[in-house]
């Protein structure tokens, strides 16, 4: 087990490198010129791939899938990884592109809004002075035509981006890099709700409630009718599912 890179949470391969590990890789398969694509999973996204055979693909076919949620880390704890970290979206997205400034890798942006990509633009440039943001795009929200979905492809290559910091929401922003793995020159990464996080947008709650796993109770009491549902229904579909398939995932995980 001392060697072993990850584990197996409700079905799903879960990353079991440190948050130091997790972007010297990155930066690695940059340096390699190599196409990857990295899921930041939570219980939404283990419990949507559960139950939706497709989205498990999705997942499974992940060169990278990290635990952004505390619940994964202490799973991940319990099968044999004590010192395991959270490698949540918003500081990768941060540390990568600290990375990047150094290291002369260029970024893209592709999700949210124009005037929240021209914001997070001017907060990246002021964070890190020497960081190349080779593009952003804004998608339409609706479904994309082919024409569509080939120009987005030929926008990001051509501008040359190593990391494409793709912000489209579970379980589209994983589906889209599934689908572009192929097309996609560079290291795409799903980081969800990041971009609002580094703007301010979203306030996260201090240190010692994330880390004992009660960032979703801070945030369902500053969003209580946009995350009720989600959590009334995520929160005990996770907890029957884990628990369900935790022995299996533990022989999985010792085989690894």
């Amino acid at each position: 087990m001392s060697n072993t890179k990850y584990g197996f949470v409700m079905g799903t391969r879960i990353s079991a490198r440190t948050f130091k590990e997790t972007v010297e890789l990155a930066s690695t398969w940059v340096e390699g010129k190599e196409r990857k694509y990295v899921c930041v999973c939570n219980t939404h996204s283990l419990v949507t791939a559960h139950y939706d055979p497709a989205f498990k693909q999705v997942l499974d076919t992940a060169d990278l899938c990290v635990p952004d949620g505390m619940p994964l880390v202490f799973a991940l704890r319990r099968l044999g990884f004590r010192g395991q970290e959270r490698v949540d979206g918003p500081n990768l997205m941060l540390a990568l592109c600290q990375e990047a400034a150094w290291k002369g890798h260029r970024v893209f942006l592709y999700g949210g809004t124009k005037e929240n990509l021209e914001r997070l633009e001017q907060k990246l440039s002021n964070l890190y002075p020497a960081l190349a943001i080779s593009g952003s795009f804004s998608p339409p929200f609706r479904s994309l035509t082919q024409d569509e979905q080939k120009e987005i492809r030929e926008r990001i290559n051509t501008a040359q981006a190593d990391f494409i910091f793709v912000s489209l929401g579970c379980p589209k922003q994983e589906t889209w890099m599934f689908n572009n793995r192929d097309a996609v020159n560079g290291i795409m990464l799903g980081v969800g709700a990041a971009y609002d996080f580094i703007l301010g947008d979203i306030k996260r709650p201090p240190l010692f409630f994330q880390k004992i796993g009660l960032e979703w109770a801070f945030r369902l009491l500053a969003e209580p009718k946009r995350l009720a549902k989600r959590y009334a229904y995520n929160n005990p579909a996770f907890i029957i599912g884990y628990l369900k398939t935790y022995r299996n995932d533990q022989r999985k995980t010792r085989r690894a």
